[in-house]
């Protein structure tokens, strides 16, 4: 028994001496294959400034960064939580509010002339199929006002204030801070420490509520009538019928159309043979009899923003701000955290028609044909996932990135928000990169569009006992870039790039995305006549 133990300790040892010195060898020689993020880029650097000899070998061996640091996952103080009215906004004399902020010195529009007016304009039609989004019933971290973020963050370069902490930046010339090496390098890091969980992080009182004057009203957008989804045994007619003029905003997208219809058939038999068919319904025991449905104000603006994109296509993208990023756990322990977060949905219109909603998840995304997703009447209904913000088409869990669902969003139906209620409104020029305040919200600034840095605080260091690293995978990481950098001139309604394949799901159920998936060949009954007339079928 004991010469079983010895040779079992003396083949975990070697083991151990093995993987560490094949893990340092790697590092030394293959470096580029260990940068799975703009973080990895500054690594060494990020781990000589814990003040810990072991934590800094063990992070370079190991990959166990920071382990001293390690917390399991718990909610935060409720304590701490406010419902005070909104703060005044910065470099007013106690007079403006936050809205006001929103608001330039003067109103140009009276100056527009007819061509100017034309840029300027939202189609009717936008507002009229605009998205209404489920926020999580448990949420902690609501929809943020970005005029209000902007009052308690300080510009930092490389974890060293710019300016004073008394001077706050504003919309609307916080592009000023691209003077700064382009601005890519400036972050909007957060006064406050975000685990001890400040009001104005949490955004509690922006929680959607249905205006008094709105709670019986339900006319217009068809009743407020609630549509489930359409799923694949609803939705296998006539799903490609039309998808030759909008699915690419140029006329060179035929093949990337083929590819996109063959992957979503793959699919669709995958779920067939698993006898997969998912009917979504909504309880109504407690809501209208009818079935309808009213969504609620937030004190939180959206932000719209409207591009032309030619050949009768045209884009509406609708943005979320919150102050706060929670990750996701992996066997309790949060992975994922960062300040500021955009979050963001886009309508894709032909001729004024619906055509696709893409749902925007982390770094990827989904898109959907408009009759395959829940409505509320005329308007898509958006589920956004606890903590993280990301949207999706239906609720309930969401696995992604690891196996076996151990990293997962969660979304239900919470309270309704509708963003037409309070948004401030956008064109766009990509071409020519210029913003214009709408005919909607003429005196909206614009200057915050175009700021090239982060919305939050810098990657944590290492020596920060915030911060942990495992597997890659970091406790806190650095804000977002804000929607101006969201590939927002896109060809194709999915948000990766215009060479990557875009599939368009026709129903719901099933795996939240599809990837790239290898056809058979040979081929099937489930492609129409007219399908095989467009060159669809292989």
């Amino acid at each position: 028994m004991k010469q079983a133990k010895t040779k079992a300790t003396i083949g975990a040892l070697a083991t151990l001496i093995s993987y560490v010195s094949l893990n340092s060898w790697a590092h030394a020689y293959h470096p580029e294959a260990f940068i799975w993020s703009p973080q990895d880029r500054e690594n060494a650097e990020w781990v000589a400034t814990s003040n810990s000899w072991l934590d800094r070998k063990a992070c370079r061996w190991l990959g166990v960064c920071g382990g001293s640091h390690i917390h399991f996952s718990r909610q935060p103080n409720q304590a701490l939580v406010s419902h005070e009215p909104a703060l005044k906004h910065p470099g007013s004399e106690g007079s403006d509010d936050w809205q006001n902020a929103w608001k330039e010195p003067t109103n140009t529009s009276k100056h527009w002339n007819k061509d100017e007016k034309t840029l300027r304009e939202i189609p009717e039609y936008v507002l009229e199929y605009a998205p209404l989004v489920h926020l999580f019933s448990g949420e902690r971290y609501w929809p943020c006002d970005i005029a209000e973020h902007l009052y308690h963050v300080t510009p930092e370069l490389n974890y060293t204030a710019i300016q004073s902490g008394s001077v706050h930046p504003a919309l609307t010339d916080l592009n000023k801070y691209n003077e700064y090496h382009g601005g890519g390098w400036v972050y909007l890091t957060s006064n406050d420490n975000p685990e001890e969980y400040p009001d104005w992080l949490g955004g509690q009182k922006n929680i959607p509520s249905v205006p008094e004057e709105l709670k019986d009203d339900f006319s217009g957008n068809d009743g407020w009538v609630h549509r489930p989804g359409r799923t694949y045994l609803q939705g296998i007619k006539d799903v490609i019928a039309d998808m030759k003029e909008w699915f690419g905003s140029d006329s060179d997208s035929a093949a990337d159309l083929k590819e996109s219809a063959t992957a979503a058939k793959e699919y669709a038999r995958l779920l067939l043979e698993q006898g997969y068919h998912q009917e979504l319904k909504r309880k109504t025991a407690d809501e209208d009899p009818e079935g309808r449905f009213r969504g609620g104000r937030s004190e939180a603006p959206a932000v719209l923003i409207a591009i032309d994109k030619g050949h009768g296509v045209v884009d509406a993208f609708w943005f979320f701000f919150y102050s706060f990023n929670r990750g996701n756990s992996v066997f309790n322990v949060v992975f994922g955290n960062h300040v500021g977060d955009w979050e963001h949905t886009a309508i894709r219109f032909h001729h004024g028609e619906p055509k696709a909603v893409f749902f925007s998840e982390h770094n990827f995304g989904s898109a959907y044909s408009y009759d395959a997703v829940e409505k509320i009447g005329k308007r898509p209904v958006i589920y956004s996932a606890t903590g993280s913000h990301a949207m999706y088409a239906t609720p309930g869990l969401h696995p992604y990135v690891l196996p076996w669902g151990v990293l997962h969003d969660q979304t239900d139906r919470g309270p309704l928000w509708d963003p037409t209620l309070n948004s401030h409104a956008f064109t766009y020029d990509f071409e020519k990169d210029i913003l214009r305040a709408s005919n909607i919200t003429p005196r909206a600034p614009t200057g915050w569009f175009h700021y090239a840095g982060r919305w939050g605080d810098k990657l944590y260091p290492l020596g920060d006992k915030r911060q942990y690293r495992f597997a890659g995978q970091y406790h806190y990481v650095s804000g977002p870039l804000g929607p101006k950098f969201k590939n927002l001139g896109r060809k194709k309604i999915c948000g990766g790039p215009d060479r990557q394949p875009c599939i368009i799901k026709h129903w719901l159920g099933g795996e939240s995305k599809i990837g790239r998936l290898q056809h058979k060949g040979e081929e099937s009954d489930l492609y129409t006549e007219e399908e095989r007339h467009l060159g669809i079928s292989q």
